[in-house]
């Protein structure tokens, strides 16, 4: 997103949408340590992971309207990842404004309860890399996730390139900024490519 400076001090939903995340995350891992009182920490972890995914933020601001009211002047080229920083710095300012039980419950209340649908999230697999390996050590393949390129984008970002690689032979490839995003695109192509 375009950065002005005003007064010094960049005008910038940067600091709010660290505030938010951190939000976010805390509110959400509360959810479901209430929701699922028998599940082990490792499920706890992955359900928390599905709900406060960069795709399942995007979605969420999105669905709400936050997408209107974006206004960057290089949107496109800043992807789709913009959507879910908006709704980020918007948990943060409203943390900033009410306090953590406003934020707590705004996040509960208006969104988690009708927006996100954990029943559905909950056998949802998001976990594909995960996937891939434990296939491999069952079926005794050798499975590499390699880092084929990194092209510098405009304002310096990598772009990542990942290929899986089972016993040397490529099934799938997966392109992002962050390069666990990247293994996690490559390896769900890997999963469909093997109809896994």
């Amino acid at each position: 997103m375009a950065v002005e400076v005003r007064n010094g001090f960049k005008n910038s939903n940067e600091r709010l949408e660290y505030l938010g995340d951190a939000i976010i995350g805390a509110v959400v891992a509360e959810y479901v340590f209430k929701k699922f009182p028998y599940k082990e920490e490792g499920f706890l972890t992955e359900m928390r992971s599905k709900m406060v995914s960069r795709d399942s933020l995007n979605k969420l601001s999105q669905k709400i309207g936050l997408a209107v009211l974006i206004q960057s002047p290089d949107i496109n080229s800043a992807g789709k990842s913009v959507y879910g920083n908006a709704f980020e710095a918007l948990v943060g300012a409203i943390y900033l404004d009410k306090g953590y039980n406003t934020a707590r419950r705004f996040i509960t209340d208006r969104i988690i309860k009708f927006h996100i649908d954990v029943d559905l999230l909950e056998s949802t697999e998001i976990n594909f890399k995960s996937k891939i390996i434990n296939w491999g050590q069952r079926e005794k393949k050798a499975v590499v996730f390699e880092l084929m390129e990194e092209e510098i984008q405009d304002k310096g970002r990598k772009l990542m390139k990942v290929r899986v690689l089972i016993d040397g032979i490529e099934y799938g490839t997966g392109t992002d900024f962050n390069k666990r995003k990247a293994e996690q695109t490559a390896a769900e192509a890997t999963c469909k490519s093997l109809n896994l």
